[in-house]
């Protein structure tokens, strides 16, 4: 990693000459003429081009994105998930994306100047490929049809103005990169120790994984076309990944605590198994990349909080749900609902017999917080004091994959799983919970639904990690049946809590952070993102979607 650290940091003056990209329509400024005289002659050329490429990884605050759906509520309440958002001038979703897209473009055309190791050159575009699928992956879910642009140019060309493509044509393009990426990358297994971080063929593959579920249940919730290609896609791909020696991570010495320690430094590196792709940080103070303050600026000041709706989707340690369990206890104290249930609840959420974020016992508050919650996944506490953290941030990891196959052998099997193909996914990830497996018999025993369950797995599993609840209840197509009702917290208990607010409660004494005659879903609307205005007005080609 030291070697990687060192190569992103010796791009920082070359990528502002090489590699500038401009903030105009679709980034379509190139390179000064100076730098491509020099550059492009070496595989080591290529590699620091490709450095740049990383940068576009996601950060760690993206994590506060959850406040787009019911999981988390910040401060404020949030345009996305309650329907009130409006068409912007500027987006960084659109624009950034793009300018991903010219500088994959521009390494692809620019590779065959480079001389050098055929094999090295290969890998160094299959990154290329691997970096515009993602940039692709990431506009066609918000946008659907998007303009596709796969070479250069320069402003008298006709892409300045160029139309949007149909949907299904993007992901056959990205499909393909994928395809080149994986055969030109390295497995995880075969890459240096020092270069833990980059891209590799595990890596493709996990993203075919995620964009072929992502999308083959939206055609299909949706009716939007051919569900099961896209399906089929994914399982292939999941298939193969998991031939390929990744696992669960299990902590040393606290095993019980797995989940926890994953998403703290103890489940950084290549040692961890479970992990796929992450942006890396660096280690410390003087062997950075970068650094961030994630858990004092966004975890404690209340970036992101828990929410009513998201800590009743936990199980109970019998594996049966709230309003089934005989375990179930009335809610007499902060910490009532954290008893019996499933332990991934006291390792993504703060209660009073854990450390807070000054390391003395946490204190249940409203302080920054509406609901009465914080998120404790990814709080890294002893970085608290110092405000700079070098802790991963988990971009793929292998638990996603695993609850990727269960939906997609549920999806694919007419809406049924064998308890085979549930031992080697979902059961993995309860078993390193201790909670107890999902069965069939279970389910049907219980009177419980195996859709509803293999969902609420996902929920809990990948809580807090980015947009992935948002972007589950947009493919599954319940955001209007979720996303319309009122934001609730916890209960007030004035001898536990501080900083209590005056906020009403409802029947069942939890506070109403948003109510729900604040929040709406059109369905005609809110399903896909508003196109920049910036971007309309520049293009007259692009077209707005539906009703914005």
């Amino acid at each position: 990693m030291k070697r990687f650290i060192r190569n992103i940091l010796s791009l920082s003056a070359l990528s502002a000459v090489a590699l500038s990209a401009c903030n105009k329509k679709l980034d379509l400024i190139p390179e000064t003429q100076v730098a491509d005289a020099n550059f492009w002659k070496s595989t080591n050329d290529l590699m620091l081009a490709c450095n740049e490429l990383y940068i576009s990884l996601p950060v760690i605050t993206n994590n506060v994105n959850a406040i787009w759906a019911d999981d988390g509520y910040a401060q404020a309440p949030n345009p996305i998930s309650d329907g009130t958002r409006t068409i912007p001038v500027t987006d960084n979703a659109f624009s950034i994306p793009y300018s991903l897209i010219r500088k994959s473009n521009n390494i692809l055309e620019k590779s065959v100047r480079v001389s050098g190791d055929a094999v090295v050159i290969r890998r160094y575009k299959a990154e290329a490929y691997f970096f515009r699928a993602f940039a692709y992956s990431e506009l066609v879910k918000r946008y659907g049809d998007v303009p596709l642009i796969l070479r250069t140019f320069d402003v008298d060309d006709t892409l300045t103005v160029a139309h949007r493509s149909p949907r299904e044509r993007i992901l056959d393009s990205l499909y393909k990169d994928l395809d080149s990426a994986v055969a030109g990358l390295p497995t995880a297994a075969a890459l240096a120790a020092a270069e833990y971080g980059r891209i590799t063929r595990n890596a493709a593959l996990a993203m075919k994984s995620r964009v072929g579920l992502f999308e083959g249940t939206r055609n299909k919730y949706h009716a939007l076309g051919d569900a099961n290609k896209h399906l089929n896609i994914a399982l292939t791909a999941t298939e193969t990944l998991m031939t390929m020696g990744h696992d669960v991570y299990k902590h040393p010495t606290v095993p019980d605590s797995s989940y926890f320690y994953q998403f703290q430094y103890a489940g950084n590196g290549r040692a961890n198994k479970e992990n796929i792709l992450a942006r890396i940080y660096g280690q410390n103070a003087t062997n950075s990349i970068s650094e961030h303050n994630y858990t004092r600026q966004f975890l404690d000041a209340g970036g992101v909080n828990p929410t009513r709706s998201f800590m009743d989707a936990y199980l109970y340690k019998d594996g049966l749900p709230l309003g089934k369990s005989p375990m179930e206890q009335p809610q007499t104290t902060t910490l009532s609902e954290f008893t019996n249930r499933d332990p991934r609840i006291g390792m993504t959420v703060f209660s009073k017999v854990v450390p807070g974020f000054s390391l003395t016992p946490y204190v249940p508050t409203f302080a920054f917080t509406p609901t009465g919650y914080k998120v404790r996944k990814y709080a890294t506490v002893e970085d608290w004091a110092s405000q700079q953290s070098f802790n991963h941030h988990n971009i793929i990891r292998y638990g996603e994959i695993l609850l990727n196959y269960a939906e997609l052998k549920f999806e694919l099997g007419g809406g049924a799983i064998s308890d085979a193909d549930l031992d080697k996914s979902i059961n993995l990830l309860r078993a390193r919970a201790t909670m107890p497996k999902l069965t069939n018999a279970f389910v049907s025993s219980n009177g419980l639904n195996m859709q509803e369950e293999l969902r609420r797995e996902r929920r809990i599993e990948l809580a807090f990690e980015g947009e992935f609840r948002y972007w589950d209840l947009i493919r599954w197509k319940t955001a209007e049946v979720e996303l319309v009702k009122a934001v609730k917290g916890s209960k007030k208990f004035p001898a536990e809590q501080v900083n209590v607010i005056t906020a009403p409660v409802d029947a069942n004494g939890f506070v109403i952070v948003q109510d729900v005659s604040k929040r709406t879903f059109n369905t005609a609307r809110d399903y896909w993102w508003p196109f920049p205005s910036n971007e309309t007005g520049l293009n007259p080609n692009m077209g707005q979607n539906p009703k914005w």
